[in-house]
């Protein structure tokens, strides 16, 4: 078995997924803000540094996949920060461990988005979606300021599916699979304060899932496990929706 680094290993997904792949037999470096082997705040500079470096440290340079669960919700109040976190707490740590991941044994890295990245049509092409893809995290978190907190949320997301798909021909020639998954509402602490955000809430209990329920952690974590190990070998640079029929029901004509 490997060594994975996971963002977000407290709470939520990335609790659950740590459950999942240690009990496959894998070595987990936990990087959180707290209860975690590294310590790190991912939306600073300094923080992401020091998260990376101490992360090299113990696997020695080498590992063997990769999961970037860390983010914020926009409920919180503090745009700047969702926009730091959730894109560039991301997208620096696939960069930076991408050498180690190419001494890893079939390596393989995900990043979870989200299905609400597709939700409004010109996400994709706003001025803070452009501003984060060229990596300008001043100008990101000034633009973030003149947004709601769940459009930050949203563009967030979307720039990171866009970051994704981007890196699949150079991580694809470095031997180094790249994917994210694309959850809908999933039953998590950070789910739990949005629900309990005047505004958000009830945009959130609007949204119609067909399966008619949230989703769990565990089966995100199910997802996840699959999408890093072997059998998922030729899957490379995809988004894995995984939200009960959501996007399928906004967006039928796009797959």
């Amino acid at each position: 078995m490997g060594t994975i680094a996971i963002s977000g290993c407290a709470t939520g997904i990335g609790a659950a997924s740590r459950q999942a792949l240690e009990a496959e037999g894998h070595t987990v470096i936990g990087i959180d803000i707290k209860d975690a082997e590294v310590i790190g705040d991912l939306g600073t500079r300094e923080g992401r540094e020091g998260a990376i470096a101490q992360t090299l440290e113990r696997c020695n340079g080498t590992l063997d996949r990769l999961l970037l669960c860390a983010g914020l919700g926009g409920h919180i109040g503090n745009n700047a920060m969702v926009a730091s976190v959730n894109y560039f707490g991301a997208v620096e740590l696939l960069d930076a461990f991408l050498p180690a991941l190419s001494n890893g044994e079939s390596p393989a890295a995900l990043a979870v988005c989200s299905n609400s990245a597709q939700l409004a049509p010109t996400i994709g092409d706003s001025s803070l979606t452009r501003v984060m893809l060229d990596g300008d995290e001043d100008e990101a978190r000034k633009l973030a300021e003149e947004e709601s907190g769940q459009m930050v949320y949203m563009i967030s997301k979307n720039a990171m599916g866009q970051a994704i798909r981007r890196r699949a021909l150079r991580w694809g020639e470095a031997g180094v699979r790249l994917n994210g998954i694309a959850p809908g509402p999933i039953d998590t602490p950070l789910l739990q304060a949005g629900l309990a955000t005047p505004g958000d809430g009830d945009m959130i209990r609007s949204f119609k899932i067909p399966l008619g329920r949230y989703g769990r952690p565990e089966e995100m974590a199910g997802i996840i496990a699959f999408m890093l190990g072997e059998k998922a070998g030729f899957v490379h640079g995809a988004i894995w929706y995984a939200d009960g029929g959501a996007d399928a029901n906004v967006r039928p004509e796009r797959f």
